[in-house]
């Protein structure tokens, strides 16, 4: 599907605006995804930064092992408690935490089970294997603590920074799998053998049971069943819950009051999974504000294009120039002249002036001239990458000419602080080209 790209261009498609997304009351929760790397984590926090200082009472919930948020904003550790960020200018106010996915299990244990109930699943050796590391469990969690968010309603808007992963679509399926897994017919199966009519069909149940625990037990090791066994007892009236949330959390999702940004990098595999996301979304009816297009390059000589500034950088080691009234390079003699050139009469004190063009190795004898022809070179490779970076956008506003877009422009360092952040929402709502920046 690669016809009608060359047509269409970044000025084509509809630019993401994000103050009034921010602004707007009825926007309660933003929810930025899209694959590892891409800078999620910035962009949930400058988010959430421009929308305390236009005056929300927002809370970033962040899943980034690197804990960069906390170092940006602040604070020596966040945890599974929102912590009021210090620094916000004006009327609002912005929370932030971090995800810690064991420590919001064990509080849906506790809350949904009596003391005695909970305390046995809680040092459950196969929960507490669960509970810290099971495929898909920590976007399950940051899925159930955006509903406790929700649910406190303390916050106008919540900015949710979506786990890492190894697929941006892992965070959409993860709530359901994880729900029919701890709800579903493996785990019933171990539990104790549901009653039946008669004596004969209860036998015959039993060693049906004991066959197949027998076999597992063989499988997984007798202390492993018996732990799984014990914890399926112990979790039995919490199974319909999780099932029950889980359908709840999609439900909030697909909410008029929430909004999907896909954040991206001007990258091949990147936008791949970006236009993957999109795709998804779309299929599951869950509002996409736009794409966030981050660490895009500019430059504030685009009109140079990198076969110019190559051209010249190569004139300049061979001691030519460019003769700007024609465009032609050429060697020039000790008077400047162009050969061909009507002959000039050198000024008086000509010979006092050293001609850093000279056909004498000038690139040797003028550092100036080595200097120039460095700068080109590093000009014309950034123009490939511009070139690069645009190619990948077309193909996907090719695909996606719908999805509005704000792109990012790349900042010189990495963002550690609240001014770094505001810098990079100051990027985000401004939205347009990056050319001019670095």
């Amino acid at each position: 599907m690669t016809h009608g790209i060359a047509g269409i261009a970044l000025q084509d498609t509809p630019l993401l605006d994000i103050d009034p997304l921010l602004d707007d009351p009825g926007t309660r929760i933003i929810v930025c995804c899209g694959a590892g790397g891409v800078g999620k984590t910035t962009t949930a926090a400058a988010l959430g930064v421009r929308a305390a200082e236009r005056g929300r009472k927002a809370v970033v919930l962040t899943i980034d092992p690197a804990r960069r948020l906390a170092q940006s904003m602040g604070i020596d550790l966040l945890d599974n408690t929102p912590r009021r960020v210090d620094g916000i200018k004006g009327e609002g106010e912005l929370h932030a935490m971090m995800l810690d996915m064991k420590r919001t299990f064990d509080e849906i244990v506790e809350t949904h089970a009596d003391p005695a109930r909970a305390r046995a699943i809680l040092e459950n050796p196969f929960y507490q294997s669960l509970s810290a590391g099971f495929a898909g469990t920590q976007e399950y969690m940051a899925m159930e603590k955006l509903g406790q968010l929700r649910a406190r309603d303390e916050w106008d808007l919540i900015v949710v920074d979506t786990p890492p992963s190894r697929s941006a679509l892992d965070f959409l399926d993860a709530p359901k799998r994880l729900g029919s897994f701890l709800d579903g017919k493996f785990i019933r199966l171990l539990m104790t053998p549901a009653k039946m009519g008669g004596r004969a069909g209860m036998k015959f149940l039993n060693v049906g049971m004991s066959m197949m625990t027998g076999t597992l037990g063989k499988l997984l090791g007798g202390q492993l069943l018996r732990d799984v066994q014990t914890f399926v007892a112990a979790m039995d009236t919490m199974f319909g819950g999780f099932r029950t949330r889980a359908d709840a959390t999609y439900r909030l999702l697909q909410a008029p009051g929430t909004a999907f940004l896909v954040v991206a990098a001007p990258e091949r595999d990147a936008l791949r999974e970006a236009a993957y996301f999109v795709e998804r979304l779309a299929a599951e009816e869950m509002p996409l504000a736009g794409l966030v297009l981050n660490r895009v390059h500019g430059s504030g000589a685009a009109r140079l294009s990198a076969e110019r500034a190559l051209a010249a950088a190569e004139n300049l080691d061979e001691g030519r120039i460019v003769d700007q009234a024609t465009g032609k390079a050429g060697l020039r003699d000790s008077t400047g002249a162009s050969p061909g050139s009507p002959a000039v009469e050198p000024a008086p004190d000509a010979t006092d002036v050293p001609d850093a063009l000279d056909t004498t190795d000038a690139s040797m004898a003028h550092p100036t001239s080595q200097l120039t022809a460095g700068l080109l070179r590093l000009h014309a490779e950034r123009m490939q990458v511009l070139a690069r970076e645009q190619r990948t956008r077309d193909r996907f506003t090719a695909l996606h000419p719908e999805v509005a877009v704000a792109e990012v422009a790349a900042l010189p360092g990495d963002v550690h602080d609240l001014a770094g952040l505001r810098a990079i929402g100051d990027r985000l709502a401004t939205g347009g080209s990056p050319v001019g920046a670095a």
